[in-house]
């Protein structure tokens, strides 16, 4: 601590410059301007003016980065038809898919939807065929309440002539029969096959973001395009500042009416792309994704913020940056009412507010502040 009565104060206001000012112009960057040696010392303060104080706090502090965003639902993947026909009915944009459910109408037949990762590429009925494409189809109808019996064959077994099967599932009699059933229940003719663009495989749940077919228009062509369910904001992000943000760190996303929502960082791009800026310069950036804590309810497109917190410090002692005083000689202090100064080492600058410690700076102690 550094202590003196009033009248060393006054001798050493002469060597003191009160730096709220400067600290706020260069608070972002952790720098103080201190006055340079030769200029005329500032007058010293008049005992019995009243002088504005402040109040050592303890606190968090946090450095937040505001970027622009946009919230959607991630990107659209386009999805084809195959077969032969004409398209006769379309979802709306928006409609969300549920397995076992028509998707689209070709020839006035539906389309079902099914949950898997293979797509239905070949004619599917004779027994015996074995493949992904056939777990597929067993999964969903098991999944839909139709058993079809037998469990799934899922790993490689060496066939009677030495070669490897193919990994998957066995087209059985009783799945054949579990097919039969499902197309009666969903006004398909019970043939017992599956052909292709009978049916459409999604990797989950999927949202309609765009009709792209219209009626009447061949079924061996772009239909529709679809999205993830989720709501998520996407972020461009500079590459030389995309390394601070982390998965799974918290962010606020700031809605066009003023609206604040929680959010968590779920994923950050791994490729990065050219992009100009405001002033039409190239530059090289990874997206963001944001995902919000919960369904951001009235909207589903929008221009949005994302506030990133950069750095953050929990449970520290602050005050008003406008509290510090510069010393020539170097470092700072922070004055009392009284005239007593009390030596003072900084931290963290942060929205008009700095990090402070030392002997003698505790959480209540009243100083002098320029603002």
């Amino acid at each position: 601590m550094v202590t003196e009565g009033d009248g060393d104060a006054r001798r050493r206001r002469g060597r003191l410059v009160v730096a709220g000012a400067a600290l706020a112009a260069v608070a972002g960057a952790g720098a103080v301007a201190v006055a340079t040696r030769g200029g005329p010392p500032p007058a010293p303060r008049v005992t019995g003016i009243p002088v504005a104080t402040t109040t050592v706090v303890k606190t968090d502090l946090s450095d937040t980065v505001t970027l622009p965003g946009t919230l959607g639902f991630g990107a659209a993947r386009p999805l084809r038809g195959a077969g032969t026909g004409l398209v006769t009915r379309l979802p709306k944009p928006g409609a969300t898919t549920v397995r076992g459910r028509p998707l689209y109408w070709a020839d006035d037949r539906p389309v079902a939807v099914f949950y898997g990762d293979t797509p239905l590429f070949r004619r599917l009925g004779a027994l015996g065929a074995r493949g992904r494409d056939v777990a597929v189809v067993a999964d969903n109808l098991r999944a839909l309440g139709y058993a079809p019996g037998s469990a799934p064959v899922r790993s490689w077994s060496p066939a009677p002539q030495g070669t490897p099967a193919p990994p998957g599932e066995v087209f059985t009699a009783s799945l054949r029969a579990a097919l039969k059933r499902w197309q009666q229940d969903n006004g398909l003719k019970p043939t017992g096959v599956l052909d292709v663009g009978q049916a459409v495989v999604f990797p989950g749940p999927m949202r309609v973001d765009a009709v792209k077919a219209q009626l009447g228009d061949p079924v061996a062509g772009e239909i529709l395009s679809v999205t993830r369910t989720a709501q998520v904001v996407t972020v461009p992000v500079e590459t030389a500042s995309a390394g601070t943000i982390r998965r799974g760190a918290k962010v606020r996303i700031v809605l066009p009416d003023g609206r604040t929502a929680g959010g968590t960082v779920t994923a950050v791009a791994r490729t990065a792309q050219d992009a100009a800026d405001s002033s039409g310069q190239s530059q090289t950036r990874l997206d963001v994704t944001v995902t919000p804590a919960k369904r951001i309810k009235g909207l589903d497109a929008a221009p949005v913020e994302v506030r990133f917190t950069s750095a953050l410090r929990r449970g520290v002692l602050a005050v008003p940056i406008g509290a510090l005083l510069a010393l020539r000689e170097g470092g700072y202090a922070l004055q009392t009412p009284g005239g007593t100064l009390v030596a003072a080492r900084t931290g963290m600058f942060a929205r008009g507010m700095v990090e402070v410690g030392g002997p003698g700076i505790a959480a209540g102690l009243k100083v002098v502040t320029s603002s």
